[in-house]
């Protein structure tokens, strides 16, 4: 029980990053209207900057928060992250000048490095037969964070919302204060001692324990380095050539980089993964949720907001079945048909948007199918894979690459994606999203691996394989 419960205080710091950025979705109509909250209406370059500040806090906290997850730790780190949303809680609560509104905004996306934060640390607390469950976790409590913005859209007025942000991210910063550092990290930095008294503390047991020696044992044997010079894929060589590297050899992180073929594959499968998982669209849906639903359900209907959350709530159910699947089905097989029945839905909504063939609540059909088959594959798979696939010495730096690599992706959909709306039309630019889906299924059935209940040596080992020894 002690144990969920700490899983639950880090996940509650990924529901209020979903709260901030929903804040944006929700009053964006709003802020550029003659009735706005602030002291002057936003110009339409202003609007547009709303959507995409914070992508570029995102793009410049990562780097920061990757190398911080070593020197500082995790909880520290954490803790620093969730001290930003704070800040940028606040400057809403005193200010409601434009320029700082927009700053807010950019200074919650720099707060977004707490989604980077939380799959590393709570992937290194939790055991391998439920690490893709518990992983999952941060993806649903973002979801439910943007689930809970759309409800208080509809019942609270600007200034609310922002008190009960403010608030809750105070909170939830102090329940970090609580926390031990990660074993795993204890342990990389030779505070063996140090460790299996944090493994005790989440464990429920004491330092000296059975199930915290195994444990500490455990993670002892995966930060041994591995050595991948003349490879053969045999598994049996393989793990001869990992019990003959000396655990005193230190490397640095660009030779351990260039040592490690595991790594080098990790990081390439990872970053297609997070490019696909932008790229099929889910993003642009979240952040024009609402002009999308007022073009297809009449507000005297079901209002956008209604809409917009009933979208939330969606997400976060299909993303707490996904997370149970992820253990139950596996990876591999629940990405590739998610992506598959994402593609499909993809197909019927730029068909709609673009020959307007049905009534316009089927556009609303298609939104949520999409986001529920969405949530299955590319919602939560990239990220499961991003905290499990890396050995613990390059896991904090490897995690801020591809998180990097994905908030650049983002503010690229964001950015283009009303000019390619202008030049084509809205149905295409949903093609080019199906096209995404569909390759992304096909490299999926060839080159992604199974992890389920696979220890980090295991998962190093399927990752240097030939290709069609795929498990799963």
């Amino acid at each position: 029980m002690l144990f969920q419960t700490i899983i639950y205080l880090l996940d509650f710091n990924c529901l209020l990053y979903g709260l901030s950025l929903a804040l944006p979705a929700i009053m964006i109509v709003i802020f550029m209207s003659e009735d706005t909250a602030l002291d002057r209406p936003m110009t339409t370059i202003e609007g547009s900057l709303v959507a995409s500040l914070g992508c570029i806090g995102g793009i410049i906290s990562t780097p920061l928060a990757g190398f911080a997850m070593d020197y500082l730790g995790r909880k520290r780190s954490a803790v620093i992250s969730a001290a930003v949303g704070v800040l940028s809680w606040a400057l809403l609560a005193f200010s409601n000048k434009v320029e700082v509104v927009l700053a807010s905004f950019f200074i919650a996306g720099v707060a977004g490095a707490i989604f980077l934060i939380v799959p590393v640390y709570v992937s290194e607390l939790c055991e391998d037969s439920i690490r893709g469950t518990l992983t999952s976790g941060a993806v649903v409590f973002y979801g439910l964070g943007m689930l809970l913005g759309f409800i208080f859209g509809e019942f609270m007025d600007y200034k609310t919302i922002v008190y009960v942000g403010l608030t809750s991210s105070a909170v939830g910063m102090a329940l970090l204060a609580i926390l031990k550092e990660s074993p795993t990290l204890l342990m990389k930095k030779g505070l063996e001692d140090e460790a299996a008294k944090a493994m005790g503390f989440y464990r429920n047991s004491k330092s000296d324990s059975k199930v915290v020696v195994q444990e500490i044992d455990k993670i002892r044997g995966s930060l041994a380095p591995e050595s991948q010079s003349e490879v053969k894929h045999e598994e049996e060589k393989l793990t001869a050539e990992f019990a003959a590297v000396a655990p005193a050899e230190k490397l640095s992180m660009w030779q351990f980089f260039k040592k490690s073929r595991s790594t080098q594959r990790a990081l390439a499968l990872t970053l297609f993964l997070m490019t696909v998982c932008v790229f099929q669209g889910m993003i642009v849906v979240q952040m024009y949720a609402i002009p999308l639903f007022s073009e297809a359900i009449p507000p005297e209907v079901l209002s956008p907001n209604w809409c917009s959350a009933l979208l939330s709530a969606v997400s976060v159910i299909s993303g707490l079945i996904a997370a149970y699947l992820t253990d139950a089905a596996g990876r591999r097989p629940l990405f590739i048909y998610a992506s598959i029945a994402a593609g499909v839905c993809c197909f019927g909504l730029g068909t709609q948007l673009h020959l307007h063939w049905g009534p316009g609540w089927i556009t609303a059909v298609f939104i949520y199918f999409f986001c529920s088959a969405y949530a299955f594959g590319s919602g939560t798979v990239p990220f499961l894979l991003m905290a499990e696939l890396f050995l613990p010495e390059v896991r904090s730096v490897m995690s801020m690459i591809c998180l990097e690599w994905a908030w650049s992706c983002s503010f690229t959909a964001l950015f283009l994606f009303n000019p390619l709306v202008a030049a084509v039309g809205i149905g295409p630019v949903f093609y080019f999203f199906t096209t995404v889906c569909f390759l992304t299924a096909v490299f999926a059935f060839f080159f992604l691996p199974e992890t389920k209940g696979l220890t980090v040596d295991a998962i190093q080992l399927l990752l240097v394989k030939k290709k069609g020894q795929t498990s799963g």
